[in-house]
């Protein structure tokens, strides 16, 4: 058997379930690109999109070897979207990086995104999963609805960190919260795990964006208290 030939078929017993070590190191890059993500360095796009063909595999059971018998076809999809929307992100960031970056080494300069970006965000959030859930029910994904979110919910966070959108974060978190209980009740026992450690993570990438965009954020001029100090 050689190494592609193991990746695909290798298991680990925890707790007396099968887990596909695929599913594992698949998620290992995904956690290894939000940190890179959270310190805003190139490196977490071409990362993630390792992660994202692995886990691609684990999700589509019904091709794929896997010991769920359940296909997450939003799961699936959106590692497909997550690659494609990947690829912007990097040329977005590399750009920004060669441009000089902000002096700090770092590849995007966080900002909040302004009220008219963040009306796009909802409407293409409700579009996206109205969408999405018919056909995902058609093609037998399990648990359509949430996993139509999980899919929309993904995009435009991805979309987000590609802008620098502090956001961003607080998609990823909605996402997170929906997807545990989808995963544990599909048995995929390692991306829940993981969900449960990107929903903390998120929060701390939250904080620390925040607090990066408010030390960019100009100082206003003080205002003159006299007009000889308003000519001056």
């Amino acid at each position: 058997m050689g190494p592609l030939g193991w990746l695909l078929d290798a298991q680990v017993d925890i707790a007396g379930s099968p887990m596909l070590v695929r599913e594992i190191v698949g998620n290992g890059f995904g956690l290894a690109s939000a940190l890179f993500g959270l310190r805003r360095l190139v490196w977490a796009w071409p990362v993630g999109m390792i992660g994202n063909a692995l886990l691609f595999t684990v999700f589509l059971g019904g091709v794929f070897a896997t010991p769920q018998a359940h296909d997450l076809y939003g799961q699936a999809g959106r590692q497909v979207f997550f690659f494609s929307v990947s690829v912007y992100g990097w040329w977005r960031w590399s750009r920004h990086r060669r441009r000089g970056g902000d002096g700090d080494g770092a590849a995007v300069a966080p900002r909040w995104a302004t009220g008219r970006e963040r009306l796009g965000l909802l409407v293409a959030a409700v579009i996206g999963t109205a969408a999405a859930y018919p056909v995902l029910a058609a093609l037998g994904s399990w648990g359509p609805l949430p996993d139509a979110w999980i899919l929309t919910g993904s995009l435009l966070a991805t979309y987000g960190m590609a802008r620098g959108w502090v956001d961003f974060w607080l998609i990823w978190i909605a996402v997170d919260a929906v997807g545990v209980p989808l995963l544990l009740r599909g048995g995929f026992y390692p991306s829940a795990a993981m969900y449960l450690v990107y929903g903390a993570f998120c929060a701390w990438g939250l904080v620390t964006w925040w607090r990066t965009s408010r030390a960019a954020r100009p100082v206003p001029a003080p205002i003159p208290s006299t007009y000889s100090e308003a000519v001056a």
